[in-house]
C-alpha cells in the first residue's frame, strides 16, 4: 500500500483523495491543513484519523511514502522546499509557484533532492487530448504551424480566505488558470516560447465583491498570442464568465495535412442537467475535404471523481508508477512547471503594459 500525505485539504485536495481511492494499492494516509473544517472534510473523505495542522508536523510523523501539495498557490514554493529533503516523491499542484524567481530557486534546490518532483499539469492526461496527441504522433496533421485553445467557463469558485481573488496569492489568472495551456502549447508544438502578447480585462466577475476592503484584481477575460522558437504560434481565448458553454475547452492544432481538435465539456455539476457528457476528437483532413469525428469514452466512476474530465485519475496512475519505482523522470518536470509560469507571468505583464514581452534567454 502506497501511503500519500496530502498537504491542502480544500477542493482540489479532495479531488486528489477521490481519484487515489480508485487506484489499487494506494490511499491518502494523512492530511495537513491549518483550516480545521477543510482538514476534517478531507480526513473523512480519505477515511483516515491522521490529521495535522501544518506541514512540518506531517513530515515529522514520517508515515507517508509520497506527498501531494494542494495548498494555495503562494504556499507551494515554501512547502516544496520543506519536503525536498525528505527523500519522498512529490506531486505539486499547478502552478509550481507564483513567480519565476521562486521557480528558479526550486529548480536549484531540487538538484540536490533524492526523490523526483512531479508538477500537476493534469490537462495533458485528458482522454480527448491524449487522443489528439496520439494522432499527432502518427503524423496526421503534418508539421504544426498553429495551435489555439479556447476556454469559456464559469468564474473562479469561493476558496478559504478568498485567496484566489488576488494576483498576489495566485500569480494572476494567466498563471493560476492558464499555466495548463502554456504547458500544452509547449508540449504539442515541441518548442519553447519566445514572445508573448496579451490583451485582457477585469470586466464582469467579482467587481461587486470586497475582501479586506479591497476589490479582487484577477483578470476575467483575455486573448493571448505566443510565438515559438520553431516558428509555430499559439493563441488562447479565455472567458471566465461564460457559464453554460457547451464545450468548456476546445484545443485545435493545424498543420499542412489536417486540423485536429479536442472538445472537452465542463464538470457535470455545473451542467444544466447535472449529467456528464462525452468529449470529442475531430480530424479535418485537407486532402479528403472530410471531417472525422469520434466520441471519447471515459469510465463514469473516473468522471465522477473530479472536475477535470478524468485527467486527475490518469495523472495519478502515472505518478503512482513513479512512486513505486522510487526513481525516474516525472512526465511533467520542474522545468515544464517553470516554463508554464514564465509564459503566464509574461502574459500578465503584457496585459498591463500593452507591450509584447520577449522571452529569449529567460529559460531555466
Amino acid at each position: 500500500m502506497i501511503r500519500y500525505g496530502l498537504i491542502g485539504g480544500g477542493m482540489m485536495g479532495q479531488e486528489h483523495i477521490r481519484n487515489i481511492a480508485l487506484l489499487e494499492g494506494a490511499c491518502v494516509a494523512a492530511v495537513a491543513d491549518p483550516d480545521e473544517q477543510m482538514r476534517a472534510a478531507s480526513m473523512r473523505a480519505a477515511g483516515t484519523s491522521q490529521g495535522f495542522d501544518d506541514t512540518e508536523a506531517l513530515l515529522a510523523a514520517d508515515m507517508c511514502d509520497a506527498y501531494i501539495i494542494a495548498a494555495p498557490n503562494d504556499l507551494h514554493a515554501g512547502i516544496l522546499r520543506s519536503i525536498l529533503g525528505a527523500g519522498k516523491p512529490v506531486l505539486v499542484e499547478k502552478p509550481l509557484a507564483t513567480t519565476t524567481a521562486d521557480c528558479r530557486d526550486l529548480l536549484n534546490a531540487a538538484k540536490r533532492a533524492p526523490a523526483p518532483v512531479w508538477v500537476a499539469m493534469e490537462y495533458r492526461f485528458m482522454p480527448p487530448l491524449q487522443r489528439l496527441m496520439q494522432a499527432l504522433e502518427q503524423g496526421a496533421a503534418g508539421t504544426l504551424r498553429m495551435m489555439s485553445i479556447r476556454e469559456h467557463r464559469f468564474p473562479f469558485l469561493p476558496k478559504v480566505d478568498d485567496w484566489n481573488r488576488f494576483n498576489a496569492r495566485t500569480g494572476g489568472t494567466l498563471v493560476e488558470k492558464c499555466c495548463h495551456f502554456w504547458d500544452l502549447m509547449r508540449l504539442l508544438l515541441k518548442s519553447d516560447p519566445v514572445r508573448v502578447y496579451a490583451s485582457a480585462g477585469i470586466d464582469v466577475n467579482h467587481r461587486d465583491e470586497r475582501y479586506y476592503g479591497k476589490m479582487p484584481d484577477i483578470i476575467d477575460n483575455a486573448y493571448v498570442i505566443v510565438d515559438f522558437e520553431n516558428g509555430a504560434r499559439g493563441m488562447l481565448d479565455l472567458c471566465m464568465f461564460a457559464e453554460g458553454s457547451f464545450w468548456q475547452e476546445t484545443v485545435a492544432v493545424t498543420g499542412e495535412k489536417a486540423r485536429l481538435e479536442a472538445f472537452v465539456p465542463g464538470p457535470a455539476r455545473f451542467a444544466p442537467d447535472g449529467k456528464e457528457r462525452k468529449s470529442e476528437f475531430v480530424m479535418s483532413v485537407r486532402a479528403l475535404s472530410k471531417e472525422i469525428r469520434e466520441e471519447i469514452h471515459v469510465d463514469e466512476k473516473i468522471l465522477n471523481a473530479g472536475d477535470h474530465h478524468g485527467s486527475t485519475f490518469f495523472q495519478h496512475e502515472r505518478f503512482l508508477d513513479l512512486v513505486r519505482a522510487g526513481r525516474g523522470t516525472p512526465d511533467v518536470t520542474l522545468e515544464d512547471g517553470y516554463w508554464s509560469v514564465l509564459v503566464g507571468e509574461a502574459a500578465e505583464e503584457s496585459a498591463r503594459s500593452g507591450e509584447a514581452v520577449d522571452l529569449r534567454g529567460k529559460g531555466p
